[in-house]
């Protein structure tokens, strides 16, 4: 993962200046006429090719906006800015032109973070609010981690995904990329074990949490915790599978995206 070689301007509003070097969105797929555009923010060490499947069976009149944070990708020379907050505000400089539609924020486990981050943010701003905000598979915000895991080795981290279903077991095949990959999951992690939201600030739109009720890592009593979050309405819905519930299908998508009807 590179490092950038000068230090992005600040915008008026106290935000890393737009880098308009590389595209953002990655994979959007455009339903016609869609009534709400989604937003995604894939999980610890996951890109917008996390969505793949989800391009394969696009919901109806929902267009998908897949975003790609910084260390992968078609970011990968970019380092990964010190904090989530941070990494919120220069996700949000560099996406702003997307809320020139009604559009909802979705994130996956580290996504999920972000994404609330970037909803309060938003609002900070004065920049137009999302329709909604659906959070999957994280602790709420002020809730502290359980267990820190970025410190471990290769390993042992690599154990640690293994225990969830995390990582493709294909991957052991290719050396370079597995490092790579355990590098990024490491970088985001360090960002999510040292996050913890004061307060909690409550969010101005619906707040929708989704849960695997097979998922090892987060509880269903855990993503009750959001409830505190929630200034606009709030729902909580566990699906069918473990961690990675979102991507096992189209039923699960289908659930997901329904709260926008």
């Amino acid at each position: 993962m590179g490092t950038r070689a000068t230090a992005p301007a600040a915008s008026p509003e106290g935000a890393p200046a737009r880098d308009r070097a590389r595209p953002w969105i990655v994979g959007r797929v455009t339903a016609p006429d869609p009534r709400m555009r989604l937003i995604c923010l894939p999980q610890a060490g996951g890109s917008a090719g996390t969505f793949a499947p989800w391009r394969l069976v696009p919901p109806a009149g929902v267009e998908l906006a897949t975003v790609e944070l910084p260390g992968r990708g078609v970011g990968s020379a970019e380092s990964l800015p010190g904090t989530l907050e941070e990494l919120a505000d220069v996700v949000i400089d560099n996406i702003r032109d997307e809320f020139d539609r009604p559009y909802a924020l979705f994130g996956h486990s580290f996504g999920a973070l972000l994404g609330y981050e970037i909803a309060v943010r938003v609002a900070r701003r004065g920049l137009t609010p999302p329709s909604a905000l659906l959070v999957s598979a994280a602790r709420a915000p002020h809730t502290p981690v359980r267990r820190h895991v970025s410190g471990l080795d290769d390993a042992g981290l690599l154990a640690w995904l293994d225990g969830f279903g995390g990582f493709p077991p294909e991957l052991a095949r290719y050396p370079a990329y597995l490092q790579y990959a355990l590098r990024t999951v490491r970088r985001d992690l360090a960002l999510t074990e040292s996050y913890l939201a004061a307060g909690p600030v409550r969010v101005g739109c619906p707040l929708h949490v989704f849960g695997g009720a097979g998922d090892p890592l987060v509880s269903g009593a855990q993503l009750e915790r959001w409830r505190d979050c929630a200034g606009a309405g709030f729902t909580l819905r566990l699906l069918p599978g473990g961690h990675d519930y979102p991507f096992t299908g189209a039923p699960a998508l289908d659930a997901i995206v329904s709260v926008l009807d």
